[in-house]
């Protein structure tokens, strides 16, 4: 979960999201190169008292400064497609789960095992046990290391299913049905947000992912 002193990326606790915080280390140490050079770049010409009258008309700077940024984006899309197909991946789903979002709450529907269904609303007592706008009163109940495969969809406006930690942020649209998968691979409990300003009540349609072993969620299954 974020709090206010983290600066960077939430744990991952998925591959995907791994992959996502190594793409952005890579793409970020080109751009404090980038960055490095044309700032020396511009104070060297900022202090300098002449000018170069051979670099008011050059063939060969121009050439340089054109396939250098070229070369920069080549190692920057390569890694990005990859990734993009990796997101895009469903490999042998374990379970379906289907996610609807309503204003201004999330239902879901497990309906591989047994018909379970149920809505997901924020928690609005004040306790000290429980995250401030984050916690709701039914969780998403998964197994851990395995492939699951999320529907989602909406029922009046848009609204966007997200979980930070596991690197995944899908929009739910009216009428129409998007899918992603994930594999969460430690057990634990994962917040996240709708990321779509859906109205007023916007932000208090929390999202709340409890990821237990397959042991656990084949009982907690038979008992629901």
């Amino acid at each position: 979960m974020a709090t206010w002193s983290n600066l960077n990326f939430q744990n991952s606790v998925s591959p995907l999201m791994e992959q996502i915080i190594f793409f952005h280390d890579h793409s970020l140490i080109i751009l404090t190169m980038i960055t490095m050079l044309v700032s020396y770049m511009m104070l060297s010409m900022f202090f300098n008292k002449f000018i170069n009258r051979f670099l008011l008309e050059g063939q060969m700077i121009e050439l340089i400064w054109t396939i250098l940024p070229a070369i920069t984006l080549i190692f920057i899309a390569l890694p990005s497609l990859r990734l993009l197909y990796l997101l895009d991946e469903l490999n042998n789903p374990l379970i379906t789960i289907k996610s609807i979002g309503h204003q201004w709450y999330w239902s879901y529907e497990y309906s591989d095992f047994k018909n379970i269904e149920f809505d997901s609303y924020m928690i609005n007592e004040l306790n000290i046990n429980n995250f401030r706008l984050l916690d709701v009163d039914n969780r998403i109940i998964i197994p851990m290391n395995n492939n699951i495969r999320m529907l989602v969809t909406a029922t009046d406006v848009i609204h966007s299913w997200t979980i930070p930690a596991i690197g995944v942020k899908i929009d739910a649209n009216p009428g129409r049905l998007n899918q992603m998968s994930f594999f969460i691979n430690r057990p634990g409990i994962f917040f996240g947000q709708c990321s779509e300003i859906c109205g007023a009540n916007h932000s208090f349609m929390p999202i709340v992912i409890e990821s237990i072993s397959i042991k656990n969620f084949i009982n907690w299954v038979n008992n629901y």
